[in-house]
């Protein structure tokens, strides 16, 4: 009986994540493969979303920082992290897969095109400068 229920408890927990896609908290994780934020993704207008929600802050770095190095122009420039929107207009083009929308990296103010998509059950998130792009591999959160 126990067998049969866990059996239960993990089709509805695999079907709740197949539901979600690229929605839901998501833990960013740098090139140096440490953890830096927590990227809330979700869905408004049809297009999808991210915004900041936690940081993982090392010790004597700013607990809350704001975004200093945003452009003047930009609404972002001297806000706060924590709570900013981060990922902009990103338009499905696929499944599980979006793009032609921004990111902004807030520690050093670039905004890059961006295209995310779901790869093994991680967020995959590239951002393009030009001819050169990086890709991140983000974990999802519970």
């Amino acid at each position: 009986m126990r067998f049969i229920f866990f059996l239960l408890f993990c089709l509805v927990t695999t079907f709740n994540y197949a539901q979600k896609g690229v929605l839901g908290k998501w833990k960013t994780i740098d090139e140096e493969n440490e953890p830096k934020s927590v990227v809330e993704i979700f869905e408004r207008d049809s297009m999808v979303y991210g915004k900041i929600i936690k940081l993982y802050r090392k010790p004597g770095e700013d607990i809350d920082p704001s975004c200093m190095e945003c452009a003047t122009d930009d609404p972002r420039h001297k806000k706060k992290v924590i709570g900013m929107e981060v990922m902009k207009d990103m338009k499905k083009t696929g499944d599980d897969e979006y793009a032609e929308g921004t990111v902004l990296d807030p520690s050093n103010g670039r905004i890059y095109s961006c295209k995310i998509w779901l790869e093994e059950g991680k967020l995959k998130i590239r951002g393009y400068w030009g001819p050169f792009y990086r890709t991140q591999t983000w974990h999802r959160l519970q």
